[in-house]
């Protein structure tokens, strides 16, 4: 049996679902979904409506990146780093919004033109928290 290295944050949304961030199964590194969180607090959360419905999404591109940066801390647990992504798959509110501006954030956050990932996006009718634009999850191979 592979032994599994397992990674978290400590939020409190890992316990109250049962789940780890991020488990390494030989030379891949498995990353849950990741949103735009510093400790228990959303970064940019996009302001929302009496039931709870996103009325602006202006804020995609700051969560985008504090996602790509959380993504990245994970995998420095690991000794890797986002150039070892080879696959991610990132799940939007507002397919329009995120085209705005994904691109951009995704060749900053690798740091070149065409980062070298199988990339899917994918707009979705909700994410775990209300105020949450964007979830992305990846693999990662050391």
């Amino acid at each position: 049996m592979t032994t599994a290295q397992v990674e978290s944050f400590g939020v409190p949304w890992e316990e109250g679902y049962g789940y780890v961030q991020a488990v390494r199964r030989g030379d891949t590194i498995y990353v849950s979904g990741q949103l735009a969180n510093e400790g228990p607090d959303l970064v940019a959360p996009a302001p929302t409506d009496e039931n709870r419905r996103i009325t602006d999404s202006s804020a995609m591109g700051e969560q985008i990146r504090q996602t790509y940066v959380n993504i990245e801390r994970l995998l420095a647990r690991f000794g890797a780093s986002l150039a070892d992504i080879v696959e991610e798959v990132i799940y939007v509110l507002d397919m329009d919004a995120a085209f705005a501006v994904v691109g951009d954030v995704r060749k900053a956050a690798y740091g070149v033109p065409v980062p070298p990932v199988a990339s899917t996006i994918v707009e979705c009718t909700r994410l775990a928290f209300p105020e949450q634009l964007v979830e992305i999850k990846v693999i990662a191979r050391v």
